[in-house]
């Protein structure tokens, strides 16, 4: 979701080229014998010229009246972007299993090389509205990983599952997945390119995935993809913002959340709220994953006046609207709701265009937040 849309560009493989996140720019002369380049340092009058654009435009915001427009037409906005682009748009995500080796349990790792090798024909450089990952790394997490061990048990197998939930009660043993050992939520999950990569990388049969979005229009694309296995997966339409309607599984019973570039398209006042509704789906020990726009990414210096709502938050020119983050502020946001910082780093990316000769600077945010396996009143 962004000024130029984000996904994820997979990391290659090939003995011949560096892995993404592993190509740093050292000589100024050769940047454009790359497609992309990791951890690009600014300068301080890069720094400052950014923000003087930003300064910019937003001085003219939008009138409220359009406004109130685009929040209460939000599920609109989006339904036509899927029906225009249906799944052509994004790529699948391949390189969240990287950056997010969470969603990849350690017994699967061998089949996760064999799944890289076999799908390394369909890898190649980002397109310019294709956002890449620039984060390889090691690190020790805080959580135990007794929390992210799952036992091997026969595939949960949900029939009859009704899609209207929204006044549903969720009993503790009677939901879709109820029989998995391991639970992942993607909230925002469009078309699903990071449900099904998921679900064709990760053959533990005690894995269940749920994904859901706020356009109907994403969710109908899912649930009639060849991929989608309703004894695995269950996708539903779901508004993050509506406090009213609830999740189709208990308080206490997700392994992981995912957010990729979702919470930035949602009003800055109504997130705090619904990270602390998600918050309370996890399990102790469970973890939150969120990559999103950081501040003065390439989108947001794109934009025009006329196009910003408030301070960081825009609308696109087909309606939907994208939020630029701080490091603080989600920090912020997800330790309000309970949470402890795993991590919380900034990539800064070069993307360029070597036929036209262009660079294009990218900043992300990703994180990485657990839930105490005590709480404090314990």
């Amino acid at each position: 979701m962004a000024g130029s849309y984000p996904e994820g560009a997979p990391a290659v493989l090939a003995d011949k080229r560096q892995q993404f996140g592993r190509r740093f720019l050292s000589d100024p002369a050769r940047v454009f014998h790359h497609n992309a380049w990791d951890n690009v340092e600014w300068s301080e009058e890069q720094a400052a010229a950014a923000e003087r654009k930003v300064q910019e435009n937003s001085i003219q915001r939008v009138c409220q009246e359009k406004q109130v427009d685009y929040e209460i037409n939000a599920h609109k906005y989006w339904n036509d972007f899927y029906k225009i682009h249906e799944n052509g748009f994004f790529k699948d995500r391949h390189w969240l299993f990287t950056e997010f080796p969470e969603l990849a349990p350690s017994q699967n790792q061998n089949h996760l090389k064999d799944w890289f090798l076999e799908n390394k024909s369909e890898v190649c450089e980002c397109r310019n509205n294709e956002d890449g990952p620039g984060l390889i790394m090691e690190e020790q997490h805080k959580c135990s990983l007794k929390s992210l061990e799952h036992k091997t048990q026969t595939p949960p197998v949900e029939e009859n599952v009704t899609q209207k939930i929204s006044d549903l009660e969720i009993c503790a043993d009677e939901f879709p997945g109820s029989s998995a050992t391991y639970r992942i939520l993607e909230v925002g999950c469009g078309v699903g390119n990071t449900v099904f990569p998921i679900l064709q990388t990760n053959n533990d049969p005690g894995l269940f995935v749920y994904c859901c979005d706020f356009s109907s229009t994403a969710i109908e694309l899912v649930q009639t993809n060849s991929e989608y296995d309703p004894s695995r997966c269950f996708a539903f339409v779901h508004d993050l913002c509506d406090e009213e309607k609830s999740y189709p599984v208990p308080k206490g019973s997700l392994d992981i959340i995912i957010l990729i570039f979702v919470l930035s398209a949602i009003v800055p006042d109504k997130m705090q709220e619904a990270i602390n509704r998600l918050s309370r789906l996890l399990k102790p020990g469970g973890m939150m994953l969120l990559r999103d726009y950081g501040r003065y990414d390439m989108a947001q210096l794109r934009f025009k006046k006329g196009q910003c709502l408030s301070g960081n938050f825009y609308v696109r020119g087909d309606g939907t609207r994208v939020y630029f983050f701080t490091q603080e502020e989600l920090d912020t946001l997800f330790t309000t709701a309970g949470l402890e910082k795993v991590q919380n780093l900034v990539d800064r990316r070069l993307q360029v265009n070597r036929g036209k000769q262009l660079t294009m600077y990218r900043v992300w945010i990703q994180c990485k937040y657990c839930k105490p396996l005590l709480s404090s009143t314990s």
